[in-house]
């Protein structure tokens, strides 16, 4: 039976919260606290030639990217570093504000002069105003919710100075800045509320509140209706649980819609591993963002009205938790999947696929076939022992998917790196008593984890974001602020609205730009 916490409790306060961006050609004149770019080489600002490079240096500030210095005074400046060649992209322009941002953490209202920064470089301006607003105010993101007494500084104001040319152009970009920062800090507080207060009934709950919000349709799926559509990997999954599964699937209909995308996102809302039970760890301790991939789906939804996307799209978010005890799946079960297919479970903490798979058919049985679909996932402990936890894993059967997706990734900074859909692998997933099994070999854990997904795609488009070790960050990084990172949600929404239909091709594709590295089988 469910617990009930705190009935009123939000796990999203953060749409609440509301920065003022204004755009002005003129300099601050009050006590707002402003930015002050500095190279590590070259002339400094004139502001600060009395002061000379010694000066600065023996308080420790040497201009590295980055780096920050705080002059308090009637208007407290924030030195920031941008190294010896200054800012040259939108990701070291997104840094650099978060550097700010977090250096001058107790004042509400902050300035940025960008005229310096643009008039070096191709500068797309749309795309630099964007990225300062989405570091500043992602880097002041907190998730004080259950705080009785919360520290945080709210950023009330960012005022960015341009050329006065400029300004009419970079109106765009600051509705997509704060449209882009608020479904980061979405997908960051669902996946930073504990599990106990936010279960997949709960979660549901939330969904059906926000969706009308942002011209989406949601409609929850509760245990009877999973049973009669035959999601046994998402009901086996659930076996273990006192709680019950939901399957949200949420939709957006734009006016004459010119494609249609399908989104799955994983959403298990805490993961013990099940009968294969976690070691009690840190990364025990993490798996609340096991929901990442849902949390990241429907983040990146509620952006798609304000980022004019065109494209219709529907998203699968696939929830329950994963839990042991005398009614869990056993290893050796055998579960079916919505459309028949058979899958022998050896490993409980490769739950994540199983849920997955059903959301894959569903998607693929749409009454209008998706032109592409992509899912998302923090699937593999092999995707962070093979790239850390600052880029996650993509792989695809398709050219265009991949390529689009790693548009995405780049315009956000949101790292992904491509492997290979390599098919030599698939004989590792052959069961004795089913039509697969849900794990593979020793090695290789990222590829077999897709293999076994792209099992239930049809043949259709399709792309993976294996995102395990970019989920959380465990201290403040630049715009990464500590706990969730939100990853994906921002990728996706842009992704969304940019959408292309791919062509299809006759064959998987088993390219890529690298090998897989060995790692765990078993999922985050």
């Amino acid at each position: 039976m469910s617990v009930v916490i705190d009935p009123a409790f939000d796990p999203v306060p953060s749409l609440a919260r509301s920065t003022r961006v204004s755009l002005t050609a003129l300099p601050p004149v009050d006590d707002i606290a402003t930015a002050v770019f500095v190279r590590s080489e070259g002339e400094l600002p004139a502001e600060l030639a009395e002061a000379g490079r010694e000066a600065l240096a023996a308080a420790g500030f040497t201009g590295a990217a980055n780096q920050t210095l705080l002059l308090p005074g009637a208007r407290l400046r924030v030195l920031v570093g941008t190294g010896e060649r200054g800012i040259e992209s939108d990701a070291q322009l997104r840094d650099a504000a978060a550097a700010f941002a977090r250096a001058a953490r107790e004042a509400g209202r902050l300035a940025i002069d960008l005229t310096g920064v643009l008039a070096e470089g191709d500068w797309d301006v749309e795309v630099a105003v964007q990225a300062a607003i989405e570091g500043a105010a992602l880097a002041r993101y907190r998730y004080d919710a259950l705080k009785s007494d919360p520290k945080t500084v709210a950023l009330e104001e960012l005022s960015l100075q341009l050329d006065e040319s400029q300004i009419e152009a970079a109106e765009i970009g600051v509705e997509r800045g704060l449209v882009l920062a608020r479904t980061a800090a979405l997908a960051r507080d669902l996946a930073n509320t504990p599990p106990r207060h936010l279960s997949a009934v709960k979660f549901a709950e939330v969904i059906e509140r926000l969706a009308p919000e942002f011209g989406l349709e949601a409609e929850v799926f509760d245990r009877e209706a999973l049973i009669e559509l035959g999601t046994g990997g998402l009901l086996g999954v659930n076996a273990g649980s006192v709680e019950e599964p939901r399957m949200i699937k949420v939709t957006y209909r734009p006016e004459d819609a010119d494609g249609f995308l399908a989104l799955i996102g994983k959403g298990i809302m805490y993961d013990s591993g099940g009968i294969s039970l976690k070691p009690s760890n840190a990364m025990h301790a993490a798996m609340k963002f096991d929901m990442m991939g849902a949390a990241a789906v429907f983040a990146s939804m509620t952006a798609l009205r304000d980022l004019g996307a065109k494209t219709a799209v529907t998203g699968w978010l696939m929830c329950t938790d994963n839990m042991p005890s005398g009614s869990a799946t056993k290893l050796g079960d055998v579960l079916t999947i919505r459309g028949g297919k058979t899958v022998e479970v050896k490993n409980t903490d490769a739950e994540g696929r199983l849920v997955m798979a059903d959301g894959l058919v569903l998607a693929t049985e749409e009454e209008r076939r998706p032109d592409a679909i992509v899912d998302i996932a923090t699937l593999t402990g092999a995707a962070m022992m093979a790239l850390g936890t600052r880029t996650a894993a993509m792989l695809a059967n398709n050219d265009d998917v991949a390529a689009q997706l790693q548009a995405a990734a780049d315009a956000t900074d949101e790292n992904i790196w491509r492997f290979p859909l390599d098919h030599r692998y698939r004989d590792q997933l052959k069961s004795t008593t089913a039509d697969l099994s849900n794990i593979g070999g020793q090695y290789a854990g990222v590829i077999l984890a897709a293999l076994f997904l792209n099992e239930f795609v049809d043949g259709l488009p399709w792309g993976h974001l294996d995102i395990a070790g970019t989920m959380q960050a465990e201290s403040d990084d630049l715009w990464r602020s500590t706990g969730s990172t939100g990853f994906g949600a921002r990728l996706l929404a842009e992704f969304a609205a940019a959408f292309e239909k791919p062509a299809v091709e006759e064959t998987d594709t088993v390219s890529g730009e690298t090998d897989a590295a060995p790692g765990e089988t078993g999922e985050a």
